[in-house]
């Protein structure tokens, strides 16, 4: 193409985009002026042009099966679907109310009767400003200052006059603080609740026809009463004299269940008779073994332990298990108590606490009525995996003394029913011939519901896992003799005593009330053979480590009769008072054989650290033998140590 021709088609385009400009510009100047001079006639607007020229799909024929028709179908059964969920959900919640799962409320009045709902009265006391509890340095402390802030519960007709009762559930459907068992941790938790939060509605379930009572003078003082009904009443005279209950409180002071939502003063409630299977810790619901259901805000398991029993004897048979006490609750109690007014002989195995208690319990019985009570366990002494061997067998030979015949280093290997007795032979070949045969070989802890709660149970110790404030899961504790805890000073532990459940059931209650303390506060145990010989121990106590003692001559004063006399208290705990600190000069001295371990010190070593200690017949020293684990410090020379103690008290000096 030559350069001509290519300038000539340029000349063309550019005309030809110079003539669509024009005519561009004349239709712009067109439709101006036929706005500003109006339509001429037969002219349309453009709005009208461009309805013309839409195609609308509402102006087109709708052809069978439609996405319109469809839709129309599906928007219809969507209307039908959510009027049927609507009268389904009435006349679930109506069924729920009708039947107490779940029920409506509003304030009392003459004119509406509808109980005021626990989750009602939780609210409120989350308002209600909370009083602050001092933290306090003793188990001691801390109980008598709970009890001082807590009375009996007003009843229900005057915190609410003119509620229908019969249209309340036996048990609230939700709670603000939920205890699952009924024992002395249960006891210690709901008085620490009732302290920090003084309208505090509690509910307790416990599987025993029982309010809450102390275990430790069931294997004690009731058995040295000479009160006919004293197993009937469990009322016991202490080693004063001093009539006691073994019930914490009376009747008259917990709530009927069915009115604790209506305590506006708070209460505590225990439902009898009922046990907890399962807890939901993300729902925060319980499930009962009768289908109830309790929602709760703060829940503590306290189920603590059930007795062991050895194969021989659950192998046994019938015959066998019925001449057989598991001894832990009253009813084993009454039970046994029934036993010895008619049987010859018992035989009691295992050489622990409550063996070793009951062996002199029944073995001073015996000495009136004739009663012949042997004593079995493997080791060489009365709690020899407790107290150095020198001093587990010298406590052998005082529980002899009581009565009973003691059987060392004997393991029962089987038992039969001989007539109408058991025979039961031992490794040695022995057999021994008894009515009733006691057994007392410990605790194993009650988790039951912990696999179905999905709770963590510990593999070395048992019992539910918590960590320093005893907590399992959040808002759920455990404590007492559950509870494998984890002690800042001593670490991880599990502990079966009735102080430990003090001191962990209030831990536990002030917790849930939102404290957040650890545990750090060392609980201490002892064990009383007898008004004449008793012992306090503390922290790690075991036969097996390195101890260090040194012991003094008694006097008519070191012994449990005497302490509770001064101090008017039965339970050891509860005598706890604040310790003089001043010192004697005595040095520790190796016990030799005929030594009378009247009193003394025994100290549990572990790298030069005291972890454990064992007083025998030092009583009221409790809080310097606490300070002493709490500091956890090397000690080159235990003299200076013992000095604290001040076994050689100035009235022992004088009358000698």
């Amino acid at each position: 193409m030559n350069r001509r021709h290519v300038f000539s088609r340029c000349v063309q385009l550019y005309s030809s985009v110079r003539s669509s400009q024009t005519v561009s510009h004349k239709l712009k100047d067109v439709s101006q002026a036929r706005y500003m001079s109006g339509l001429p006639e037969g002219w349309k607007t453009n709005k009208e042009l461009d309805m013309e020229n839409k195609n609308h799909m509402n102006f087109m024929p709708v052809p069978q099966g439609s996405w319109q028709e469809n839709y129309n179908k599906r928007n219809g059964r969507w209307n039908l679907h959510l009027a049927g969920s609507t009268v389904f959900l009435g006349v679930t919640v109506y069924v729920m109310w009708k039947t107490g799962c779940w029920y409506l409320h509003s304030a009392p009045s003459m004119k509406n009767k509808i109980a005021v709902t626990a989750s009602s009265v939780a609210e409120t006391a989350t308002t209600t400003d909370k009083a602050e509890a001092t933290p306090a340095e003793t188990e001691t402390t801390a109980t008598t200052e709970s009890a001082d802030k807590i009375s009996t519960p007003e009843t229900s007709e005057e915190a609410a006059p003119g509620v229908d009762i019969s249209l309340l559930p036996e048990i609230p459907g939700a709670v603000k603080y939920l205890i699952v068992g009924a024992g002395t941790a249960a006891f210690s938790a709901y008085r620490a609740i009732r302290a920090a939060d003084a309208t505090a509605q509690v509910l307790v379930i416990g599987d025993e026809p029982e309010v809450p009572y102390m275990r430790p003078p069931l294997s004690k003082e009731l058995w040295f009463t000479d009160d006919p009904d004293a197993p009937q009443t469990l009322k016991f005279k202490q080693w004063n004299g001093k009539e006691r209950s073994v019930y914490f409180e009376p009747e008259e002071f917990y709530a009927d269940s069915k009115k604790l939502a209506l305590e506006e003063r708070g209460g505590v409630s225990v439902v009898r008779g009922k046990r907890v299977t399962k807890i939901d810790a993300v729902a925060q619901k319980a499930t009962l073994d009768n289908g109830w259901v309790i929602q709760y805000d703060k829940c503590l398991i306290a189920t603590g332990g059930k007795p062991k029993n050895l194969p021989c004897l659950e192998n046994a048979g019938a015959g066998v298990a019925e001449k057989t006490t598991l001894f832990r609750n009253i009813a084993d109690f009454r039970r046994l108590e029934e036993v010895t007014k008619t049987s010859d002989s018992i035989v009691i195995i295992g050489g622990g606490f409550l063996g070793s208690e009951l062996a002199c319990a029944l073995g001073n019985r015996g000495k009136r009525t004739g009663m012949k009570v042997t004593q079995v366990f493997p080791e060489s002494g009365n709690m020899g995996r407790i107290l150095p061997e020198y001093l587990s067998k010298w406590t052998m030979d005082k529980v002899q003394s009581e009565g009973a015949t003691v059987v060392p280093g004997s393991v029962v290997k089987s038992a039969k029913l001989d007539g109408e007795k058991v025979a039961l032979k031992l490794d040695n070949g022995e057999t021994l011939s008894a009515d009733h045969v006691v057994v007392a070989v410990g605790l194993d802890p009650n988790t039951e519901i912990a696999a179905a709660s999905r709770l963590e149970v510990d593999d070395k110790y048992g019992g539910f896992h918590v960590n320093a404030e005893l907590e399992a899961r959040k808002n759920l504790w455990v404590a007492g003799d559950a509870s494998c805890f984890y002690d800042i000073k001593l670490g991880r532990r599990r502990v079966e005593h009735h102080d430990h459940a003090v001191v962990s059931g209030r831990l536990a209650g002030e917790n849930m009330t939102g404290a957040g303390k650890p545990y750090w506060h060392q609980s201490m145990f002892w064990s009383d053979l007898g008004p004449e010989i008793g012992y306090e121990a503390i922290g790690l106590v075991d036969g097996s480590l390195p101890t260090v003692a040194v012991f003094a001559k008694a006097t008519e004063q070191d012994t449990p009769k005497a302490v509770v006399e001064s101090t008017g208290e039965g339970i050891r705990s509860e005598t706890e008072q604040v310790a003089s600190e001043t010192p004697s000069d005595v040095a520790p001295k190796a016990p030799v054989d005929g030594d009378d371990y009247g009193k003394g010190i025994i100290f549990y070593m572990k790298d030069k650290v005291i972890v454990g200690i064992v007083m025998w017949n030092v009583f009221n020293k409790m809080p310097i033998a606490r300070k002493l684990i709490k500091d956890g410090l090397p000690h080159d020379d235990l003299s200076e140590v013992a000095k604290l103690f001040n076994l050689y008290a100035k009235k022992e000096e004088d009358s000698e």
